[in-house]
């Protein structure tokens, strides 16, 4: 199988509590999961396209965007990365028709466990995807707000007493994993949020579980970068997160090369 095209953010679905993923390469799709255990090839061509315009461009913004597109795009306004700066509920944003069905719309405040125990926020219409994004072998809803400004609110108070990022080497690397952990910090938070972010806890926690396909790494990690050599290849050993796993320990993160033209070959 050999395709071109422009790469994408991996799409994913679950089956029970399996991830699945589908490698996105222009117009095309590639059910990775069935490559594992085989060989594969992806072939920078040295050009990017600005995945919003279209436009080709030298240098990749935000993950995909040309430098003008990432400054007016609003997809990249401040709120995507800092939901506490959304002002789409005051009538300001970028595209009020963009931010009436991103930011004014249910959003939730989760914790999950990508390595570690985070807290984040999602659209109601972005779960499971945004876990399986992140590696979460564990996550629980723990607030649900009418819009993205008030669940950002929440995570602004909550990140004080825990971490908002993701350790991406600690994700991709075998970890033990507790529900009970999680139900435990969940049921601490009231204590940190004001009475008024109170109102918007949920009143029970369900843990949901996930799980990715193949193996993770054992050893120290190295990745891959398009911008310092052209070709990625080996045998696939596991997906998870945005990252496709090699054979070695060596790994590559399909959302950050968003926009860059690749051959893809298996």
């Amino acid at each position: 199988m050999k395709i071109n095209g422009i790469l994408r953010k991996m799409r994913t679905d679950m089956h029970g509590e399996t991830s699945h993923y589908f490698l996105r390469v222009g117009d095309e799709e590639v059910n990775i999961n069935s490559y594992i255990g085989k060989e594969i090839s992806l072939e920078f061509t040295h050009e990017i396209f600005c995945v919003k315009c279209g436009r080709k461009t030298n240098k990749s913004f935000a993950q995909g965007f040309c430098y003008p597109c990432f400054q007016t795009a609003p997809e990249t306004e401040d709120c995507v990365l800092r939901p506490e700066l959304c002002r789409a509920h005051v009538g300001i944003a970028r595209d009020m028709d963009y931010a009436e069905k991103h930011c004014l719309i249910p959003h939730y405040v989760y914790l999950a466990d990508t390595g570690a125990l985070k807290v984040g926020v999602t659209r109601s219409t972005q779960i499971p995807t945004r876990w399986i994004d992140q590696g979460a072998e564990r996550a629980v809803i723990i607030a649900e707000t009418p819009n993205r400004y008030t669940a950002g609110l929440v995570e602004v108070e909550l990140k004080k007493h825990m971490s908002d990022k993701t350790n991406w080497r600690k994700m991709l690397t075998e970890h033990e994993v507790s529900d009970k952990l999680i139900v435990e910090k969940a049921n601490s938070i009231p204590e940190l949020l004001s009475e008024s972010l109170q109102n918007y806890l949920l009143s029970s926690w369900n843990v949901q579980k996930i799980s990715f396909p193949g193996k993770a790494c054992t050893e120290k990690i190295a990745s891959y970068n398009f911008d310092k050599q052209d070709v990625v290849c080996g045998i696939l050993q596991g997906v998870k997160g945005q990252y496709l796993i090699f054979e070695g320990n060596m790994v590559i993160n399909i959302r950050k090369f968003g926009g860059y033209h690749i051959i893809f070959e298996a």
